[in-house]
């Protein structure tokens, strides 16, 4: 049964696939993601809609979601846990059992139809009814649980839940997509099945998203093993398969040893995960598709009538509209109002230390000169959310919120998700990057803020070197590779030092002198991100470099 489809599949696209996912930015009142995994593959799925492909979507359903982020009573950030009701999701009648540590536990499977949010049909995954005991309910309790143990057995719900409730349907997979490493138990349930690595390999693909040591997670063997993460393989059959010699388990190694083919998410990133993963002998080939984002969904119809009409006027006063709705809301949360004439300079993202929201300040002298410029005025808007447990990453945020207690015009947002994102992306003239060098394997949120005409102001890293066209459709901090052997706080300093400078003697008497050059390069920023960053281009390239 391969009919979960609203839509006729186009016959270029008719390999079936099933694409696994932690998480998915779907739509503001499907709270099931956390940042830019989620917003990426949010985006894959709507363009598996609109190019009509053979993808169905495998997903978890996050009883609590990540977390509310909220605010105390003095302001800082709070972290909240509500429990989340989904009325719109169609219960399919199938149970499967997994065993966890020893234990059967019952998953549930709940469809999202491809014609509610127009992307590819979505299967839903929870542990958390009544069939199930206290413990086993938690497991879909919150995306990316704090518990070693509980993210395991996330991760085995995803794995060996989606391929059970897939067959289950009698649904016919031909490839089944890794996107991160989380959903691996789905490889080993395949080898459980078809005894053979070759026949594995021949259906599974997998995408790594992070140089990050978060993203590519390591566990002790044994514990992986009586936890069920090998779909009841011997540690003995994993090690062989796996090409393992001791007893600590990367999933991302495992991954490259599962699969026919993976990829890297920009062509840095590529090169980066080659260097990185080179001394695993026998993995499987790394090449690098960009990611992109879906311009159907994200970019304003206003915006890019203005442009398609030539239309200078239309698009500066459809830019000010925009600044005004998320000035709204600037207003509405922080007291402060905003001005539409003025320069908004935004960072906003997944909140991380290594994404370094706070370099801006970092000389805070230089900072608050730049911030009390009367007669080139700029203003500043923070928002994103830190993990609910990275106490580190909150403390950079309440320590933003404390700064900006003492200026007007820098604002530091909270309810980081789709909508306010996307009012940000609409409403802001430069979107700020600025993570440490190599350390950025994508970034996609440049790619909607430059479909929004904002302009991108970024280290050369991750996508943009492949987008960027210096002073014509972006800025560069240059933040030479070679710096990242230096001690962080160097880094740090030389590379605050070249976001200032760049701020000052470029992006900001560019708005104020030369707006001609300005209307230019925003411009220029919204045709070159369209087509090559839209998604249709990804998921086509997926089916042409990996699934067939």
């Amino acid at each position: 049964m391969n009919n979960l489809h609203s839509y006729e599949i186009d016959t270029k696209y008719n390999k079936s696939v099933a694409y696994f996912s932690m998480e998915f930015a779907i739509h503001q009142a499907l709270k099931i993601y956390s940042g830019g995994l989620g917003f990426l593959s949010g985006s894959h799925m709507r363009s598996v809609y609109d190019l009509k492909q053979n993808v169905v979507g495998i997903g978890m359903l996050w009883s609590y979601g990540y977390y509310d982020q909220g605010r105390d009573e003095n302001r800082y950030l709070k972290v909240e846990f509500r429990r989340k009701r989904y009325y719109f999701l169609e219960n399919l009648n199938i149970d499967v059992v997994v065993s966890i540590n020893g234990k059967d536990v019952v998953v549930r499977a709940y469809l999202i139809p491809s014609n509610l949010f127009n992307t590819a049909p979505m299967i839903l995954l929870s542990t958390d009814i009544e069939e199930n005991d206290y413990l086993s309910r938690t497991i879909t309790h919150k995306l990316y649980d704090a518990n070693n143990e509980t993210r395991i057995a996330q991760e085995i719900v995803l794995g060996v839940g989606g391929a059970k409730v897939l067959e289950a349907l009698n649904y016919n997979v031909d490839i089944y997509h890794m996107n991160e490493g989380h959903s691996l138990p789905m490889a080993f349930e395949l080898y459980r099945r078809f005894q053979d690595i070759n026949e594995v390999k021949k259906r599974v693909v997998f995408t790594t998203h992070t140089p990050e040591a978060a993203g590519n997670e390591e566990h002790d063997i044994n514990l992986l093993a009586k936890m069920g993460f090998f779909a009841g393989l011997s540690t003995e059959k994993v090690k062989e398969i796996c090409g393992i010699k001791n007893e600590k388990f990367s999933l991302t190694v495992g991954a490259l040893m599962m699969a026919k083919i993976a990829n890297g998410v920009s062509k840095i990133h590529g090169v980066v995960s080659n260097e990185m993963w080179k001394n695993v002998e026998g993995r499987c080939e790394i090449i690098s598709i960009t990611n992109a984002q879906n311009k159907k969904y994200w970019a304003d119809k206003g915006i890019l009538k203005a442009l398609d009409e030539h239309e200078e006027f239309e698009l500066e006063s459809r830019k000010k509209h925009l600044k005004r709705e998320l000035f709204s809301e600037v207003a509405n949360q922080t007291g402060k109002m905003f001005d539409p004439n003025i320069l908004t300079i935004v960072w906003a993202r997944r909140f991380a230390e290594y994404k370094r929201p706070a370099l801006l300040k970092y000389d805070i002298q230089r900072f608050e000169k730049l911030v009390k410029d009367e007669k080139r005025p700029i203003q500043i808007i923070w928002a994103g959310k830190p993990y609910p447990f990275d106490t580190g990453a909150i403390n950079i945020f309440n320590e933003l919120i404390n700064m900006a207690k003492d200026f007007k015009n820098v604002a530091i947002l909270v309810g980081y998700e789709l909508e306010l994102s996307m009012k940000i992306k609409k409403g802001c003239d430069v979107w700020l990057n600025n993570p440490r060098v190599t350390r950025e394997a994508s970034g996609t949120s440049g790619m909607t803020a430059a479909m929004n005409g904002a302009i991108n102001l970024s280290i050369a890293d991750g996508w943009h070197p492949e987008f960027c066209k210096e002073g014509v459709n972006a800025f560069t901090i240059s933040s030479k590779i070679e710096n990242k052997n230096l001690p962080i706080e160097e880094q740090d300093r030389l590379d605050n030092i070249a976001l200032m400078d760049i701020l000052e003697n470029s992006v900001i008497p560019t708005y104020y002198d030369n707006k001609e050059k300005w209307t230019e390069i925003v411009k220029n920023s919204i045709n070159d991100v369209i087509p090559a960053f839209d998604s249709g281009r990804m998921a086509h390239d997926y089916y042409m470099k990996m699934y067939n």
